[in-house]
């Protein structure tokens, strides 16, 4: 085994494969960009190395950056993780050439996968099921068009060269074939350097069924089962799950001899995904081979009791696999929830900014929480806004279920948008407890997951203001002055001793009203009037006591905005300070503004033009993703205040636009 690795990759999974390396005795040597100087996985490994500027382009895109920063640390292998360099066939072979033994497949390999289109004909000559589709190198608009008539409606338009959802397309009539084609090819280009496009049916309520294959350089290969990734969104995974339900013993072995033929048809070595699309009626077909450790491998770690960074390590040493196939079992049930940085009532926008607060479950042997960040640390534009991959197991599905609600529950994220929530109502939707599962599972259930916000509890409300009296205590008692004006406990001379609260919930004022009483406080909200006590459990924790029954909650006051826990629950809504000058501003209808930073990639319409209200303006393409902008009324399109290709931050006003006037009646 070598002694000093270097992790080619930041975030959870620098960090997941740090403590594997450290338990074999193995050094980490971590790289950086200027936009991750501070990260976690930076601070926790033996030695750390800046490889360039934050775009990723310019850092951990940089194979020979990468590389002489193994060789300048003494380090004997580079682990790329997954995404960046990972996959990709020149870096693996600099490797090679530098003396620096690679945690990956051959370069042939990745090669041979690397083009969706050429990995269909080589599997096709090695007998695994295809979907019906076209994967030729005429890349013609005209010949792509007559392709997608012929397969029928229906169809996918997928990058090549792509992954992560990116470049993907569905396509469910003729006339909306060049739009989507022509968004593919400048997403794919922008993503993989590469604007090649495959198009293939659209299976209808299709299931995402993905094999983790292992091989070795002494002939071995085994199949560690099956995961199902059917529960997305855009096209990118939302929830894991091992193994698959509904899966039968002779429909897995299919599955896995599959798998390995398509692994063995290129001359594998190391861990790779052989990932499939399967009908309702059992058929299914290749997709694709991620030649890589994937995203949600730690559900397949849990019911196998393995760890695969471990595996691969001891494979690129030249070490055979450590179990053969007869020794392989599946235990209980895991799932994975990937916690993002988004915003899932916005189309799931990627969001940036501080984790001002962030609290996990404690891991367990049944919760594992993979991390990259810590409380303070910031989710940047630049690169994937995963926060953080929460992973259980159960003896059943239902067990691994209910384990994951619990264990969600416990997640508090303040500072930016995120998933959590969303993820919640998810794991509850009849259709997940059921396991009544496919692609479609999130616009299936699109009533159930998104809509009106729940009101603001009564008990959110009190907490938020017993807080607001606990900070403004404490600062009294840490300021300037003689120790009689130091105290904040609402003593007045010939008036009640009561402070006021001014709340905004979903656009109503809530006025609640706290005063001393009995060594606790009374409180008056609405009409009711309530007795409290409160016991402050941290710096953000308490558990009150309203009329004799106890809760706890977890609340946070900054800059007018609150934020209170309760059951699991994320309550956000504003305090109205009456010392701070407060002031409120309508936003000006028709104002159009950049959803967050990116590059402007095409300008929809002429300046003057009059437009109606849902007309695409302008495409944003952030975090490699395109969005289109559309107008908020019918009115005027009078001129851009940006040129294509013109980087922007976000809320930049992007265009000046005149809403139309409605006629008087």
């Amino acid at each position: 085994m070598f002694e000093k690795l270097l992790i080619a990759n930041r975030g959870e999974i620098a960090c997941r494969i740090q403590r594997t390396a450290r338990r074999l005795g193995i050094a980490t040597v971590a790289v950086y960009s200027d936009a991750d100087a501070g990260a976690l996985h930076v601070r926790v490994a033996d030695e750390a190395l800046r490889i360039g500027p934050a775009a990723a382009r310019d850092s951990y895109l940089r194979g020979d950056a990468i590389i002489a920063a193994a060789l300048r640390s003494g380090a004997q292998a580079i682990h790329p993780g997954y995404g960046f360099l990972s996959e990709n066939e020149p870096f693996a072979a600099d490797c090679a050439s530098a003396g620096l033994l690679f945690v990956g497949p051959p370069p042939a390999a990745i090669r041979a996968m690397a083009s969706k289109s050429a990995a269909k004909a080589l599997m096709q000559q090695a007998g695994v099921p295809l979907v019906p589709g076209y994967h030729g190198e005429d890349q013609s608009p005209a010949l792509l068009q007559r392709e997608a008539d012929r397969i029928g409606y229906p169809v996918l338009i997928k990058a090549s060269a792509g992954g992560g959802g990116k470049g993907m397309r569905r396509v469910d009539a003729a006339a909306d074939f060049p739009a989507a084609l022509a968004s593919c090819q400048r997403e794919a280009l922008a993503s993989f350097a590469d604007a090649r496009v495959l198009v293939e049916k659209y299976l209808l309520q299709p299931r995402h069924i993905e094999i983790q294959v292992f091989t070795d350089t002494h002939g071995n290969g085994v199949y560690l089962f099956e995961r199902d990734c059917s529960v997305q969104r855009r096209h990118q995974k939302v929830l894991e799950e091992a193994p698959a339900p509904g899966m039968d013993p002779k429909r897995r072995a299919r599955m896995g001899a599959a798998a390995l033929a398509a692994a063995n048809a290129v001359g594998y070595v190391g861990a790779g995904t052989v990932e499939f699309i399967a009908g309702p009626d059992g058929k299914f077909f290749f997709m694709e081979m991620n030649t890589r450790l994937q995203v949600e491998h730690p559900v397949t770690e849990m019911i196998t009791g393995l760890d695969l960074v471990e595996w691969q390590l001891r494979v690129t040493s030249g070490e055979a696999l450590p179990r053969s196939q007869k020794e392989l079992s599946i235990r209980g049930h895991a799932i994975e929830a990937r916690i993002y940085a988004e915003d899932p009532e916005r189309g799931f926008l990627p969001a940036t900014g501080r984790l001002v607060h962030y609290r996990t479950p404690e891991a367990t042997p049944t919760v594992r929480i993979d991390s990259g960040v810590e409380q303070g640390d910031e989710i940047t534009p630049y690169y994937d806004p995963m926060i953080a991959k929460l992973i259980v197991w159960g003896e059943s599905r239902e067990l691994a279920r209910g384990q994951l609600l619990k264990a969600l529950q416990q997640i508090q994220i303040v500072g930016l948008s995120n998933n959590v929530q969303f993820l919640s109502r998810l794991v509850a939707t009849p259709a997940f407890a059921g396991a009544d599962l496919d692609t479609a599972l999130i616009e299936r259930e699109h009533s159930r997951l998104f809509g009106a916000t729940a009101p603001v509890p009564d008990a959110a409300l009190i907490a938020a203001a017993l807080r607001i009296v606990a900070l403004q205590t404490q600062a009294a008692h840490e300021g300037p002055g003689l120790e009689v004006w130091r105290h904040a406990d609402s003593w007045r001379l010939n008036a009640p001793a009561a402070r006021t609260f001014h709340f905004r919930t979903a656009g109503a004022d809530r006025e609640l009203v706290v005063r001393p009483a009995n060594g606790g406080f009374e409180l008056k909200l609405d009409a009711r009037t309530m007795q409290l006590q409160w016991q402050a459990l941290s710096a953000t924790d308490a558990r009150l006591s309203v009329d004799g029954n106890s809760f706890d909650a977890t609340t946070l006051v900054r800059d007018g905005h609150c934020d209170v826990f309760l059951q699991g629950i994320h309550h956000q809504f504003e305090y109205a300070d009456p010392l701070a000058h407060v002031g409120e501003q309508s936003a000006a209808e028709g104002h159009i503004r950049a959803i967050m930073p990116g590059r402007i990639v095409a300008l929809l319409v002429q300046p003057g033009a009059r437009v109606t209200r849902g007309e695409p303006l302008l495409i944003l393409e952030a975090m490699k993703m395109e969005h289109t902008l559309a107008a908020p009324a019918d009115g005027i399109c009078e001129a851009f205040n940006v040129a294509v290709g013109e980087q922007v931050a976000e809320g930049t006003e992007l265009v000046q636009f005149t809403p139309s006037v409605p006629a008087p009646a």
